[in-house]
């Protein structure tokens, strides 16, 4: 058995109680009373052979808060909580830090990334240059995984034979809109497009849109320009619209597990085989990316 252990929570960010309920079940009684009502509702629908990943299981949890330690717990079959980070060093195998405020990511990926240990960190990684120049040799060495579970959203699927295949033609525009600020969910658009080999690439032009939002135009060196938008706080929204020389698609994604389960399976297989799953490169390009659109949309 691959033992992980989760560490969690930031506001409003409930992947601790998806990644950990897709690789272990979840107690149904017990969710409810955890919260993650959104959560709960996509899992209840899900068939029992859904769950779990391969030989994998989360099996040390931590949070800020023990009682709320203690629900995830209780929630996703969790048989060890800890009370910090350090206590589960020596008990798993590899590790998920499922907070997305990315000015924490290094102090807590970092003890067990330096003990060797394999660590999915979640999206953005950082924002900061001297840190991504940090956690690179980890990314490049199959230790570190980082991404939005949208690049692997089942809704693009359509999008990853070969692009001569793509029922759009050659592609001329790509428009990216999510809710919330750049900072932190701009990437989920960036990690999508990364995942059907759109991902802008190095050293884009970045131009500010005067809108009542945060957006940027990002015009690759190859490629379509891609148009992000971030609209705040608006209802659920992930959705890509792709035209081309020969017509159009549009995706609204969120088939929330479905992208998760992959996610899961794809840092399991990274800590069998210490081979990096996402080209390392493509990766600190999306971040840095995303720093300096950030810093053009203000």
């Amino acid at each position: 058995m691959i033992r992980i252990g989760i560490i969690g929570l930031s506001e409003g960010n409930g992947h601790p109680f998806s990644f950990s309920a897709i690789a272990n079940g979840y107690d149904d009684a017990a969710f409810a009373r955890a919260g993650w009502p959104v959560i709960r509702d996509y899992l209840r629908v899900r068939p029992p052979a859904d769950f779990g990943i391969g030989d994998a299981r989360v099996t040390h949890a931590w949070t800020q808060d023990p009682e709320l330690t203690r629900r995830l717990c209780a929630a996703c079959a969790i048989a060890n909580p800890c009370a910090t980070p350090e206590e589960m060093a020596t008990g798993v195998d590899a590790v998920i830090v499922a907070r997305d405020d990315w000015q924490t990511h290094r102090a807590f990926a970092a003890p067990f990334l330096e003990r060797g240990l394999p660590v999915l960190v979640d999206k953005p990684l950082s924002l900061r240059a001297e840190e991504l120049a940090w956690f690179a040799p980890h990314l490049r060495a199959g230790r570190l995984m980082s991404t939005s579970g949208l690049r692997y959203a089942r809704e693009l699927d359509p999008l990853r034979a070969p692009r001569d295949a793509w029922p759009v033609g050659e592609p001329r525009l790509v428009n990216a809109t999510v809710l919330n600020d750049l900072a932190r969910y701009g990437v989920h658009m960036l990690d999508a497009l990364g995942g059907i080999g759109l991902a802008p690439g190095r050293d884009p032009a970045i131009s500010r849109l005067d809108l009542q939002h945060e957006a940027v135009v990002i015009r690759p060196r190859e490629g379509p320009p891609v148009v992000l938008n971030c609209l705040g706080a608006v209802a659920k929204t992930f959705r890509i619209d792709l035209f081309g020389s020969d017509g159009h698609m549009h995706f609204d994604l969120h088939d929330n597990f479905s992208a998760f389960r992959r996610l899961l399976a794809t840092f399991v297989t990274m800590v069998e085989t210490r081979e990096p799953p996402i080209d390392p490169e493509e990766t600190l390009a999306i971040l840095g990316l995303i720093a300096d659109a950030t810093a053009a949309a203000r």
